[in-house]
């Protein structure tokens, strides 16, 4: 990407700060242009009450009587009546002055000025609700790279104690610590158990305290009863699934069912609240589905928890007048039944973490994958907002030059005495020059130049063997057994194969310079980025410049490219 306009300007490592300090211009460039119409719209208002008070003269005159209407052919009143005209034609045209820049600028202007201030808005709004999902993104792949770690962790450890638990206790070995190769990995505080960490419910995070409060709320507003259920029998503290969707749309801002039951969800998945009398952990907004507030939820609010009744044991008369027993009917109920729904049940411990660990790291691995989509497109709407944000700058600035020539006009067609004022005003307009006003905004307030800083996946055992871009120069080149990274070889190869259809060194040089869409690059990054050797009919689907642009990207996203600060407003 190249070029010195918005789109190569306003970047940094966090995406806010750069929009931030675009997007403080830009509303700064909105008051500037509500600065120039109160200028216009309080001189017109100004030129009318002035024409309407000149108006009043006459009438004020024509009160007095006695005077210049007895004297018919006196010179001296032609000389007051020639005032009394000069004075009534000055207010015809200080109304006109007033009624030529509301047509001319003040009405025209309120609408350009309201539409651009929409603009740039919708803008603003559009990116910083990309940032905040980046960012949220950003978050969950800490955490689940932070808990993958952790499963890693906890198999060492379990791998060393069960090497050690069959040495003899006085060997050697077993009383100094072994030596083993050292994996570098980052330091990560593994959270306590009884470490109390906030939680999120729907959109939102909530301390442990806000928690305790929304579930005192919850228990003294919702209905709580009894749900008897055959065979099982009565389970007390339970709430049907429309009260407690029909509480969460009241009192916790759910603006539809969906999100509501998607809170109800989350509620299941901490621990608060199970179904009862049905199979599975669904929650929904039914009146016939009845949900029970775990011991939990009394633990954590500190109200006391009502204990049920002992299950009832329901016998059935049969046709012949037996009597059956309850407890092959329970039998029946529950043949199959897992109550701790374990699809695993025969694991052993160590089984059980390696393949937690396993687990950990395909979310992880996941999610890694979701956030350089998420990226990727953030940075493609980025670019198009920006090239839009800086067209409109540049119309605005040229609006203004347009503004001043139109006020000014407006007062010199009606009043010629006024000419000094109107030339002054014409060499205030000829001062303002748009492009170089623009050359002042990005060369005292940009922030950054483009350079993506992409979110690799960490293995814990440090391969690289799933991704090529992003991920630091000589262990991509390691891992490919090569002084150079494959992708570097096998692009530059792929260049020098297409150099001769093209004519003249411009012509080649030129590749390397031209402005390709972010959004044709990273479907090619996307091909790519998979740690293996490039086909090369990938590339071949793709226009030379494209894949010239996915090596200039691939140099740019390496670890440590990003070095910009953030100016402040000053510069």
């Amino acid at each position: 990407m190249s070029g010195s306009g918005f789109a190569n300007s306003f970047w940094s490592g966090d995406y806010a700060g750069g929009l931030g300090v675009l997007f403080g211009k830009l509303q700064q460039g909105v008051k500037e242009n509500e600065q120039v119409l109160t200028i216009a719209r309080m001189r017109a208002e100004a030129e009318e009450l002035y024409g309407s008070r000149l108006g009043e003269i006459g009438g004020a005159t024509d009160k007095i009587v006695g005077g210049f209407q007895r004297d018919d052919g006196a010179s001296v009143r032609k000389a007051y009546e020639g005032v009394r005209s000069e004075m009534e034609e000055a207010a015809k045209n200080h109304r006109k002055i007033g009624s030529n820049i509301r047509e001319l600028v003040v009405n025209p202007f309120t609408r350009w000025c309201e539409a651009h201030a929409q603009r740039v808005q919708s803008s603003q709004d559009a990116l910083q609700a990309q940032v905040k999902t980046h960012d949220r993104q950003h978050d969950q792949v800490r955490k689940l790279r932070s808990a993958y770690y952790n499963k890693c962790r906890q198999v060492e450890d379990l791998e060393e104690e069960d090497k050690l638990a069959f040495q003899d206790p006085n060997s050697e070995a077993a009383q100094s610590p072994k030596n083993k190769p050292v994996v570098p990995v980052p330091t990560i505080k593994v959270p306590m158990e009884d470490e109390e960490e906030p939680i999120d419910i729907g959109d939102e995070t909530y301390s442990p305290e806000q928690v305790r409060k929304i579930l005192l709320h919850m228990l003294e507003h919702v209905k709580i009863g009894e749900t008897k259920v055959p065979i099982l029998g009565t389970y007390p503290n339970t709430s049907s699934g429309a009260d407690i969707t029909d509480y969460i749309q009241k009192h916790m801002n759910a603006s539809s069912v969906s999100y509501a039951e998607r809170i109800g969800q989350d509620m299941i998945t901490h621990g608060f609240l199970r179904l009862v009398g049905n199979v599975g952990t669904t929650f929904a907004n039914s009146s016939r589905m009845n949900y029970q507030w775990r011991p939990k939820v009394f633990k954590v609010t500190g109200l006391p928890e009502k204990r049920g009744k002992p299950l009832e044991r329901v016998m059935s008369s049969g046709s012949d007048g037996s009597i059956d027993s309850p407890v092959g009917i329970v039998g029946d109920y529950l043949a199959g039944w897992n109550p701790l729904n374990n699809p695993h049940p025969n694991e052993t411990p160590a089984q059980r973490l390696r393949r937690e660990a396993r687990e950990a790291d395909e979310r992880y691995k996941t999610a890694i994958k979701k956030l350089d989509g998420i990226r990727c497109t953030l940075e493609e709407d980025m670019i198009v907002h920006l090239k839009f944000m800086e067209r409109c700058e540049l119309d605005r600035l040229r609006a203004i030059k347009a503004v001043i020539v139109d006020f000014s006009g407006a007062i010199s067609n009606v009043i010629p005495s006024l000419q000094s004022q109107v030339d002054n005003m014409m060499l205030f307009q000829e001062t303002v020059q748009p492009g170089s006003d623009l050359r002042y905004f990005l060369e005292n307030y940009r922030t950054g130049q483009y350079v993506p800083k992409a979110v690799t996946y960490e293995n814990y055992y440090n391969s690289v063997d799933e991704q090529t871009f992003g991920v630091d120069l000589e262990a991509r080149a390691r891992s490919d057994r090569k002084r150079v990274p494959t992708i570097v070889t096998t692009i530059l190869t792929f260049l020098d194969n297409h150099y001769p259809d093209l004519d003249g060194d411009e012509a080649r040089r030129s590749i390397w310079l031209a402005d390709v869409p972010l959004a044709a690059t990273h479907r090619l990054r996307a091909l790519i980025n998979t740690g293996k050797p490039i086909p090369h009919e990938v590339l071949e689907k793709f226009e030379v410049p494209i894949v010239a642009s996915v090596l200039k990207l691939y140099l740019l996203e390496l670890p440590g490219q990003y070095t910009t600060p953030i100016h402040s407003s000053n510069g």
